[in-house]
């Protein structure tokens, strides 16, 4: 059914117990019943390049079927049992779809993001003691085999690696040319190298084992974007599967095409549409191995949208604001909603966009730790600017206070506190692989016999049951004991024309702990000074404590994978600038030369000396900040 009301979601909640439900047991007895329904369908398209016309491979549901199976049966031939790890290092293309199936059905799947730096990959690779990493073979502009290659050294658990060749999607001249100048990867390491296709062809194209039908962890995903050092949450079939089952029973036909240009090693793309494919049998279309960071994807989208027929566009707010520096150059009237997570939307985008393109935009929230979904606006309902909608069937959102001495209150209407959530996904007790991240995780509530995960987010619900999020209870900027929501001064320096993206956060101050800052990117070809974007803002921020102290225009801010800006890279340039400044003014002769996350400190700025110091001034100096300091030679 489509989803217009919360009505329409509790009726489907009353209806019979989530349990009750006639739903797959697991990821492949869902692939199946897609597959034995659809045989000969659309499933999943990528194209390496972005042009509307370029070479694309297209996989029907048996072929994907077919090739699930394969992996699978390789992945056990090389030791992969129910509870053991595959890991993939791969930006988005049909391998990597068919080896996140694959895995999932074999064992464990754990997709890490590319774009990690060596270390962080063996790290993650350490903690979920994977076996078997899948990856690409060298490749022109990428360094991922390199990075794969130091960090498997790095991680002797790793048994097996298999490559994957993307020169295959290319056409000549260019498929000539990548054997020529193939960029050669100089670590070595103890694993196996195999050739991920040569080998696949050699499995059979039916399961060599019983899928059991008993709930299991299936997938391991890191979280990313709000400290330097990944976590690792736990999913099981049974999570993974409501995902796919609320994008069906809400959103997706078999009869929809979906373009997701997000990466798959995140669980919005993963989970929430992959997934949702998988349960509907609808068609999702990966433009380029980077999504939206592959080159021309944003001048080419509107082309790409008319080509594939697509109904439902995947995106990001940061997405959104850079379509919109683009004309709506194509035929776009397959086109029936555009569906936004990772990040608020700001009212302003959302003007913008549907009035240029005529296409209304869901606003959705989910997270990690549970397994994704959480909510959504109503497809063809009242959609709420701002809010992410009402709770999906089966969840329950709770808008809770902790307070420090133990006690938990309930939050009323409109009244903000910590959004905790219970449905299927959440993990009883489980979330992470490393217990100690575990502490002060979830909250017990005996009245309704549920268990509620500490989502970390700030939010309301409003006396219509729709959900908002004002904020994350880490990004809070706390001056002086006074909390101020970094979204109210993003959001007014994007009501600026010459302003794409922003972002706010609390920089040192030795008075009042942290004062606001924001950094902001233009709009490309947009002239804008920084005194006029603070004047500006200041305009349309409503008290004074929370008018940005400094504003900085950066060429490109840091950004997550999914396209949410990186403010643990913002604090780190605002503590070093702060730092740095304070230094020079008492003419210390010392300065910071890097600002590192430190697992029991937090971020830590380095300070090295220049010259002859006192070390006694300068602990005099900088211990007036909150956030720590240490020497490095």
């Amino acid at each position: 059914m489509v989803m217009t009301s919360l009505a329409d979601n509790l009726a489907i909640q009353n209806a019979m117990p989530y349990e009750d439900r006639d739903l797959p047991r697991t990821v492949y007895e869902m692939l199946a019943r897609t597959t034995q329904k659809f045989p000969s369908h659309d499933a999943i398209s990528f194209q390496l390049t972005s042009g509307p016309t370029d070479k694309a491979e297209t996989l029907t549901w048996q072929e994907l079927h077919d090739k699930t199976c394969q992996a699978a049966n390789l992945f056990r031939s090389l030791g992969i049992g129910e509870g053991d790890v595959v890991a993939l290092v791969l930006p988005n293309c049909n391998e990597t779809a068919i080896s996140i199936l694959g895995g999932m059905v074999a064992g464990i799947v754990n997709p890490i993001n590319p774009l990690l730096d060596a270390e962080q990959i063996a790290a993650i690779l350490r903690e979920t003691k994977a076996k078997v990493v899948v990856t690409l073979r060298g490749f022109p502009q990428t360094d991922v085999a390199q990075k794969t290659a130091e960090a498997v050294k790095a991680a002797p658990g790793v048994k097996t690696v298999l490559e994957i060749d993307l020169n295959r999607y290319l056409t000549p001249p260019k498929s000539w040319i990548v054997p020529l100048i193939r960029p050669k990867v100089t670590t070595t390491h103890d694993a196996a190298v195999k050739n991920f296709n040569a080998e696949l062809a050699r499995q059979p194209k039916t399961l060599g084992f019983e899928d059991r039908k008993e709930d299991r962890v299936a997938a391991y995903f890191h979280t990313g974007g709000t400290t330097g050092m990944p976590k690792v949450a736990q999913h099981k079939n049974s999570g993974i599967v409501y995902n796919g089952w609320l994008g069906h029973e809400l959103l997706y036909t078999e009869e929809d095409n979906v373009i997701c240009p997000l990466p798959l090693f995140h669980v919005f793309a993963c989970h929430v549409i992959f997934m949702s494919m998988v349960k509907s049998g609808a068609h999702v279309v990966f433009p380029t191995p980077a999504g939206y960071r592959g080159d021309g994807v944003f001048d080419n989208f509107w082309k790409l949208c008319e080509r594939w027929k697509i109904t439902f566009i995947i995106t990001v707010p940061t997405a959104i604001s850079a379509m919109m520096q683009r004309p709506v150059d194509a035929d776009i009237s397959t086109v029936k909603t555009s569906f936004s997570g990772s990040a608020p939307l700001p009212q302003e985008l959302f003007n913008r966009f549907e009035k240029a393109t005529g296409v209304t935009i869901v606003e959705g929230y989910g997270l990690t730790e549970a397994t994704c979904l959480v909510s959504c606006n109503p497809v063809a309902g009242v959609k709420k600017i701002g809010s992410v909608g009402i709770p999906f069937p089966y969840t329950d959102v709770k808008i809770l206070t902790h307070a420090e001495d133990g006690t938990v209150r309930e939050c009323g209407v409109d009244e903000v506190g910590e959004i905790c959530i219970s449905n299927p996904g959440v993990v009883d007790g489980s979330t992470y692989t490393e217990e100690i991240k575990n502490r002060d995780l979830y909250h017990s509530r005996p009245d309704t016999n549920r268990l509620y995960l500490r989502t970390g987010d700030l939010g309301r619900l409003d006396a219509d049951g729709y959900l908002y999020i004002t904020g994350r209870a880490k990004d809070l900027i706390i001056r002086g004991g006074h909390n101020i929501d970094p979204a109210e001064i993003e959001e007014a320096l994007l009501r600026h024309e010459a302003v794409a993206f922003a972002g706010a956060i609390g920089q040192p101050d030795a008075h009042s702990g942290e004062v606001p800052c924001a950094y902001v990117e233009l709009v490309e070809g947009a002239s804008v000074t920084p005194e006029e974007l603070t004047e500006f803002a200041c305009s349309h921020i409503h008290e004074r404590a929370a008018y940005p102290k400094h504003v900085e225009i950066m060429k490109e801010l840091p950004k997550t994978a999914v396209g949410k800006v990186f403010k643990p890279d913002l604090r780190k340039s605002a503590i070093t600038r702060i730092y740095n400044a304070a230094l020079s003014e008492a003419g210390v002769e010392a300065k910071v030369v890097e600002v590192v996350d430190d697992k029991k400190l937090g971020l830590t700025a380095k300070v090295k000396k220049t010259g002859e110091v006192d070390d006694m001034a300068i602990t005099a100096l900088l211990g007036k900040f909150t956030r720590p300091w240490a020497w490095v030679d």
